[in-house]
């Protein structure tokens, strides 16, 4: 029998914790210091080295997933792959090259589309640790996951969708009030099914 994935032994009550807490705390900034935040929002697409940083990030995450079995902890995350696993090789190799690549020479929206390869990974993790576990209330956790692979998928392909939802948000403050709202809301609810309902899972 194959040994436990590390992501397969998340559980729902701690990936829940951590949620809630990215979710509260990002939008309680967004509600408490709107200008900033706002003025944050809209230089990121342009933000070159954050880009660099997140895309080192992502693609380093990544190529964890894909390493040598023989390389003791750096190996701790290396999963089959299965039909796919010839490729990992290859892959190994790809990775770096196209990193070193695409943050040296891509110049647009290179932040954005970095936020899109970590939003891909952190989707993982999160499904992982709601997957068939009881409460229902767990469905808190990949519904969030489902919208953060979707917004990923699109801030990779057309980032500049990310540069025009932060302009339409941002251009009346109810709807910045209510997005943020919305965000927190969903943060308090995840948090109290965590406290209430997941100990144990």
């Amino acid at each position: 029998m194959d040994p436990m994935h590390p992501y397969e032994q998340l559980s729902l009550f701690s990936v829940g914790l951590i949620l809630a807490t990215w979710l509260i705390g990002s939008h309680a900034l967004m509600l408490a210091l709107p200008g900033p935040v706002q003025g944050f929002l809209k230089r990121f697409s342009r933000n070159q080295m954050l880009g660099q940083i997140l895309l080192c990030i992502g693609l380093a995450w990544f190529w964890l997933l894909i390493a040598p079995d023989n390389l003791g902890t750096i190996s701790a995350l290396a999963m089959d792959l299965g039909e796919f696993n010839g490729a990992k090789p290859m892959l190994r190799i790809l990775v770096p090259v196209a990193m070193f690549l695409v943050a040296t020479s891509v110049r647009d929206f290179l932040a954005v589309r970095a936020l899109g390869v970590v939003g891909l990974m952190v989707a993982s993790p999160l499904l992982e640790g709601a997957f068939l576990k009881d409460p229902t209330s767990r469905l808190l956790v990949p519904a969030y996951a489902y919208a953060l692979l979707t917004a990923s998928m699109f801030f990779v392909g057309m980032p500049y969708l990310f540069r025009d939802a932060v302009e339409w948000v941002s251009a009346k403050p109810e709807r910045w009030r209510l997005a943020s709202l919305a965000g927190l809301g969903y943060g308090v609810v995840t948090l109290v099914c965590a406290i209430a309902f997941w100990r144990g899972y």
